[in-house]
């Protein structure tokens, strides 16, 4: 989902298919942003298209770049429409009030459709925004001493990245290995006590000392001041188990192939909106480009997986 983080080094960017998409199957909001798209014309750029863009941060100056972009090079319009409830976007593009939307990883929008039978499509990667594991006392994961309490989101989204994350750094291993979808009842043994708290206050209850280590994700770290010097451990953004966390741009099943959306998803990697996205990020940003057909067999994967753990 859509992240304002504080600012490491920038990881090397791969800009070719992810080392785990073949391997997906074993295993398995960055900028958020809804379009909305009225076309006067036809999919090759040729007429004027308006597009009316639904974001989350629409006030981030690369989206200016981007609207600049899409008139030079697509002749499309781009209108800008802000989003402020990631409840809203994927029923709107259901109902045709909008026709792209991008504020969303691919395990978000497979919980999505696993839960109201929807099958709206991702069609283009953005970036994947890595989730760190902080400690205040702690250089590495493995000096935690047994017992240690280390705090997670509770929503069911992020828990369970965070328990794929605890589970990397050797501090806990789940059931069958973990997905996109496991909870602490899948924790089948632990070297720290797992405390699961809103994604709001893992900051907080690591600053008051209460847990020795907390998963905090990038715009909470960053709402607290956390310095990145604390962060001690985060998941690798080229794992399979963090296959489900890209962020992408979505479209209908009916539209997934329509040119002019593809254009429109490929254009947030040009360079000039990528240089953007990392100076409103905070140089966290691992960006990305996917095939939209590999994207689509991941997403199946996990909306599986979705299904078997009960979100249908």
């Amino acid at each position: 989902m859509s992240e304002s983080p504080d600012a490491p080094q920038l990881p090397a960017r791969r800009r070719s298919r992810w080392p785990w998409i073949a391997a997906a199957a074993a295993v398995v909001v960055a900028a958020g942003a809804v379009i909305a798209i009225t076309t006067s014309g036809d999919d090759d750029g040729g007429d004027a298209t308006t597009v009316r863009i639904g974001v989350a941060d629409a006030s981030a100056p690369y989206w200016k770049t981007y609207q600049d972009l899409a008139k030079q090079r697509l002749n499309v319009t781009v209108n800008l429409v802000n989003f402020s409830d990631y409840s809203q976007p994927n029923p709107a593009l259901k109902e045709k009030q909008l026709e792209l939307n991008q504020f969303q990883h691919i395990q978000y929008l497979a919980n999505y459709n696993a839960t109201s039978g929807d099958d709206l499509q991702p069609i283009g990667a953005t970036a994947v925004y890595p989730l760190p594991l902080y400690s205040l006392k702690f250089k590495t994961p493995q000096e935690f001493p047994a017992g240690a309490k280390v705090a997670i989101p509770n929503d069911a989204i992020n828990q369970a990245r965070g328990l794929l994350v605890l589970q990397a750094a050797g501090l806990v291993t789940l059931k069958g290995g973990g997905t996109a979808f496991s909870s602490t009842a899948d924790v089948e043994s632990k070297k720290v006590d797992v405390v699961t708290l809103d994604a709001s206050q893992t900051a907080g209850a690591l600053q008051a000392g209460s847990v020795a280590g907390a998963i905090v994700n990038n715009n909470y770290a960053t709402s607290a001041k956390l310095p990145r010097d604390n962060a001690i451990f985060q998941d690798d953004p080229a794992s399979a188990s963090a296959a489900p966390y890209v962020n992408i741009f979505t479209a209908r099943k009916a539209d997934k192939d329509n040119a002019t959306y593809l254009k429109l998803a490929e254009l947030y990697h040009d360079p000039a909106v990528e240089k953007g996205v990392q100076e409103a990020n905070g140089n966290v940003a691992v960006l990305r480009t996917v095939a939209a057909a590999d994207l689509q067999a991941l997403l199946t994967t996990v909306q599986d997986q979705a299904v078997a753990a009960g979100k249908k």
